[in-house]
């Protein structure tokens, strides 16, 4: 995967945190001067279709014209892209939206509990779930498990 972002940033994005997901081997981290480079990257990645994922952080919103932009290099290259973004600072041209957070379970001192939300969906419904993510398991397709809500 291709992880790209603003090198001003003063939090930083370490590889071997990852490590019970994915190998860190495996990730490339492309750090830019600002936030139109960092579009520029993303595009071309996608375009490109040699990373299977692509991921782009951004501090500020995104224009119609460059998430279209985006968009349509991810078809053309048949990758995947996914923009991180701060609450409120979506774009029109996105397919989806979503939302995900930590969920704190009283009754379970497990902490990968997490409650995404599908805010925007252009060709579907939205809905929600409760997910919790299981790094022991031995198939990497069977770590996630949709769950049921906590309790209140």
């Amino acid at each position: 995967m291709l992880w790209i972002r603003e090198r001003w940033r003063s939090d930083m994005v370490n590889p071997v945190g990852l490590t019970a997901y994915l190998d860190p081997a495996l990730m490339v981290l492309a750090q830019v001067a600002s936030q139109t480079e960092a579009l520029a990257v993303a595009e071309e990645a996608l375009r490109d279709g040699a990373m299977p994922l692509v991921i782009v952080e951004l501090t500020r919103p995104v224009t119609l014209t460059a998430g279209r932009r985006l968009q349509l290099a991810a078809q053309a290259g048949k990758t995947t892209g996914l923009c991180l973004l701060p609450e409120g600072m979506g774009s029109n041209a996105a397919s989806t939206r979503w939302r995900c957070s930590s969920v704190f379970d009283s009754q379970d001192s497990d902490s990968t509990l997490m409650h995404w939300e599908l805010i925007k969906n252009k060709s579907g419904t939205l809905c929600d779930w409760y997910v919790r993510w299981t790094p022991t398991k031995p198939d990497p397709a069977d770590r996630l498990a949709v769950v049921s809500p906590p309790r209140q």
